[in-house]
């Protein structure tokens, strides 16, 4: 990093006591992004979206927002501004912290930025006008292709969720996974592609619904793509509500699952990820199990998250059918050797008609 006037003049000013203003000015110069790569965090990009910006180093997790104004830290209570993050970090009073944040003025992020995502185009609509404008996914549309050749969703499993009016043809080949309220409206929608992952702008996060809504167990998951391959797994359990949260604890997805929960006879299962995001999340469940009075379980994948197992299914079963038909074509085989006067006899080569060897050392001959 280069030290440039402005810098000197910040070092100056924080040697005589800064003024309010100089902090203000500090705070919209520096990006939260800045403090966390000089500190070694690298972005999730799998986890990040256009809004929040996920960035890990090793177990801990740091997520961005308000274009890199503000953070909050998933597994806590932590969050704040750009002063607050190194505080967080560095455990350091706040004059230390000031003269941290000056020193990075004109700090260039070495590592990956998160690009911006895909505009729809059409955010300019209503909600409701935006979700209807698309076309639900047709066998062989890219969103189709997207969700069965690389999420490896089956096909009954799509055409349930089609069905069920959940899922959305959005732009370049992405998906559009609708959350709704309790009367069934549409909130928002998670939107996944094979480059992008977000949420619908202007959308409320609340909660993505597949199966029954009288059912008594119901499998919370942080993504609706990991709710159709648990149900996928699961071959979709009669009895079961296959949920998401997208990916975040707001106060309406709380509220709704309070609302769920609520039931007789519910089974709350937190079918969250296996890191430390989804252990936060499955505690949090269990907190809110034991508020209702419900039965709560814990249902952790033998992946990070429930697409990574599924992915590994049609794997184990397309080997299976290779030895399967390998089998059966040798012993066809066999069968129509069988049949052949002399049986395997008659596969070996012929010997000359004369019972002489061919090619003798005799008739060799150089060039």
């Amino acid at each position: 990093m280069n030290r440039t006037d402005e810098q000197e003049a910040i070092a100056f000013a924080i040697g005589r006591k800064m003024e309010r203003r100089e902090i203000e000015s500090l705070r919209d110069k520096v990006s939260c992004a800045a403090v966390l790569d000089k500190n070694g965090f690298a972005i999730d990009v799998k986890e990040s979206t256009r809004r929040a910006v996920k960035y890990r180093r090793g177990s801990e997790i740091i997520i961005v927002t308000h274009g890199g104004r503000g953070w909050f830290d998933p597994l806590s209570d932590a969050k704040g501004d750009i002063f607050g993050l190194v505080e967080h970090l560095d455990r350091v009073g706040f004059s230390a912290c000031v003269a941290k944040v000056a020193d990075l003025i004109g700090f260039h992020i070495s590592k990956a930025e998160w690009q911006p995502g895909i505009p729809d185009g059409q955010s300019d609509l209503p909600l409701g006008d935006r979700w209807q404008a698309r076309r639900r996914p047709w066998r062989g549309s890219s969103t189709w292709r997207y969700l069965q050749d690389v999420r490896c969703l089956p096909t009954v499993l799509l055409c349930s969720a089609i069905k069920r009016n959940l899922l959305r043809e959005g732009p370049q080949g992405t998906m559009w996974a609708a959350h709704t309220n309790e009367a069934g409206g549409v909130t928002g929608w998670e939107a996944r592609g094979p480059q992008y992952r977000g949420f619908a702008s202007g959308g409320t996060k609340v909660l993505f619904r597949l199966g029954s809504r009288a059912a008594v167990r119901l499998a919370v998951t942080e993504a609706a793509i990991d709710a159709m391959s648990l149900a996928a797994i699961e071959g979709l359990r009669d009895g079961t509500l296959y949920l998401s949260t997208g990916g975040g604890w707001s106060p309406t997805t709380a509220a709704a699952l309070r609302r769920l929960a609520s039931g007789p006879n519910v089974q709350l299962v937190a079918a969250t990820d296996a890191n430390p995001q989804g252990e936060m999340f499955a505690e949090r469940l269990r907190a809110l199990a034991e508020e209702a009075g419900c039965d709560w379980m814990r249902l952790r994948p033998s992946q990070e998250d429930w697409n990574e197992v599924q992915k590994l299914r049609p794997k184990r079963g397309s080997e299976k059918q290779k030895l399967e038909e390998e089998a059966k074509e040798e012993e066809a085989c066999r069968r129509r050797a069988g049949r052949v006067k002399g049986g395997f006899s008659r596969l070996k080569p012929a010997l000359d008609a004369g019972g002489r060897d061919a090619g003798g050392r005799k008739r060799i001959t150089k060039d």
